[in-house]
């Protein structure tokens, strides 16, 4: 930044004005703000803001009735439920299956002794080794279809625990919060009132910084640069002015015809630079109140 000095403030006041003592740039003051509206529908249920009311980032400032969609959410968790009771376990009906394969493979023992001894057939001892194959057969059978079932029942899951994980964003959305640090400008909604989704609640801005949209001509802009430091003039009672150092941080790469709020009818057709000067706010500026710029003269050759 260029170096301040009161002596300098007054020498770079005098160089810097057009004649008359008028300044280099005219327009309003403008902040960013932002429109927060309802995410959800229902009875607004808490919502205790003030206009003027400064209010911190990420802050709580109301709640949407929620009460449907926790209902909804208790059905939806009382089929999640549901579903794991349908899954059926296969370790009772394997376990009577194993239980008859263990009597028959030693049944098919007592035979295969009696056979070596010449005391039993071939056709008797095959007789239980089919057997035992079957239940073999059914254990398998019993174990896979079971598994088919469970597979089936739980592809049931994840759609109930998505539509879960949705209401719950959705009772999470009833909330209201602020999005920026800054001052509630307009409120548009109260207690008790039923909002939609969509439905504006309030405006915020962030009023530490405020920007100054001014118009100038090419003539005086041709030596302005982004970053430069320039001084601010608001009114001070009917006569007087009250000066405060900006920054430029935006210039119009257009021209354009002079806004009709700014300058008098004759001087309307006049085409003319937008820029923007960022300016710390001391508690007095407000939107929409006129200010001037003074350039700083460009430093001589």
């Amino acid at each position: 930044m260029k170096p301040y000095f009161p002596i300098a403030l007054l020498l770079l006041g005098l160089l810097s004005c057009n004649d008359n003592g008028k300044a280099d740039a005219y327009g309003n003051f403008e902040a960013t703000s932002v429109m927060v509206s309802a995410k959800g529908s229902g009875e607004l249920l808490k919502f205790d803001i003030k206009e003027g009311q400064q209010v911190a980032a990420s802050a709580v400032v109301g709640l949407i009735d929620t009460i449907q969609l926790h209902l909804e959410r208790l059905k939806l968790k009382a089929q999640l439920n549901a579903l794991d009771l349908k899954v059926q376990e296969a370790a009772p009906e394997v376990a009577v299956l194993l239980e008859d394969r263990s009597n028959l493979i030693r049944e098919r023992d007592r035979t295969l002794r009696l056979f070596e001894q010449k005391a039993a057939t071939q056709q008797q001892l095959d007789d239980y080794n089919g057997r035992v194959d079957l239940v073999d057969q059914r254990i398998r059978t019993t174990q896979r279809n079971i598994g088919i079932a469970n597979r089936a029942i739980l592809s049931e899951r994840k759609p109930l625990e998505a539509q879960i994980a949705l209401i719950d964003q959705q009772i999470r959305d009833h909330t209201v919060s602020n999005p920026i640090s800054g001052t509630i400008l307009t409120k548009f909604a109260e207690e008790h009132e039923l909002v939609a989704h969509g439905t504006p609640l309030f405006k915020v801005a962030n009023l530490d910084t405020i920007k100054l949209k001014a118009y100038t001509s090419a003539t005086l802009l041709q030596n302005v640069i982004l970053g430069d430091e320039v001084r601010v003039r608001i009114d001070k009672g009917e006569d007087d002015y009250r000066e405060l150092i900006g920054s430029v941080t935006w210039i119009a790469d257009e021209a354009e015809f002079t806004p009709k709020t700014i300058e008098t009818k004759e001087e309307r057709v006049n085409l003319v630079y937008g820029l923007e000067v960022t300016v710390v706010n001391d508690g007095t500026l407000k939107i929409g109140m006129p200010g001037e710029v003074l350039f700083n003269p460009a430093p001589e050759e």
